[in-house]
């Protein structure tokens, strides 16, 4: 899971992923007093909404830069580092909540394993995350620019974007009754116009374009811009091609 995020970036460029997220919170549908811990928190803003409930919330999240800037934003709640394919709380609870931040997770079997340890019997898991062909234009321009330049993309996609059938089997394997699954189209609409799709680049592609200097960087991106505005750029705006996967099950 990437964990040199720039939080303020995050804030204040993609903020729209914790405003999506609030539908999945209505999906969570959290009880006063419940025990929930919101997996892959970021900046703590769901965990925020969570908390509003009368929850009992504690956020977790790999990035140190990110839990740094949820406690600076929510002081009141508990946030801590953490890695959640490595799982290991002296304490359980009744929901074990996420949004935007399972496809960050690359062992899928030890994230799902750690879930359950943690979850009381009776709990819920409720998640969205990006599923199968999640934004497969910006991925295939990326590839293609990169190996047009000679350059290597073996490794440097971050992302585990999988299909109902293959998560929800994963769940099952682990003891899950998924109670609810859905893989949707949402094509996203991203901030300031012309800069919308770079606002993503620089958020969210850093493995592909890290080890660049700013020059080759420069020159991929406006490459990248250029491949995927036939599909992805109209009436002023990026959209990028999100496709995600919203389940509910149970321990």
């Amino acid at each position: 899971m990437v964990n040199d995020w720039n939080a303020e970036h995050y804030d204040n460029k993609l903020g729209y992923v914790s405003e999506l997220g609030k539908g999945v919170i209505s999906l969570l549908d959290p009880k006063p007093g419940e025990k929930i811990l919101d997996l892959g928190c970021g900046t703590g803003d769901l965990t925020h909404e969570i908390a509003m409930s009368g929850a009992s919330v504690m956020g977790i999240d790999q990035s140190v830069t990110m839990i740094q800037q949820a406690r600076k934003k929510y002081p009141h709640i508990t946030f801590i580092v953490g890695n959640a394919e490595e799982l290991d709380m002296n304490q359980q609870f009744n929901a074990v909540f996420s949004n935007a931040a399972l496809h960050w997770m690359k062992n899928p079997s030890k994230v799902t394993e750690g879930i359950w340890s943690i979850l009381l019997p009776g709990g819920r898991f409720v998640a969205e995350f990006g599923g199968k062909g999640n934004v497969g234009v910006v991925i295939d321009a990326l590839e293609r620019t990169l190996s047009e330049l000679g350059i290597s993309t073996r490794n440097k996609n971050p992302w585990y974007f999988p299909s109902i059938g293959e998560y929800t089997s994963l769940l099952e394997k682990y003891g899950f009754q998924t109670t609810y699954a859905l893989h949707f189209s949402r094509p996203t609409a991203m901030p300031d116009g012309e800069l919308g799709l770079v606002h993503w680049l620089n958020g969210f592609a850093g493995s592909y374009l890290q080890d660049l200097d700013l020059p080759d960087r420069s020159n991929v991106i406006q490459n990248v811009i250029e491949l995927c505005r036939p599909i992805l750029y109209r009436n002023g705006q990026w959209y990028i091609d999100y496709k995600r996967l919203r389940v509910i099950a149970e321990k």
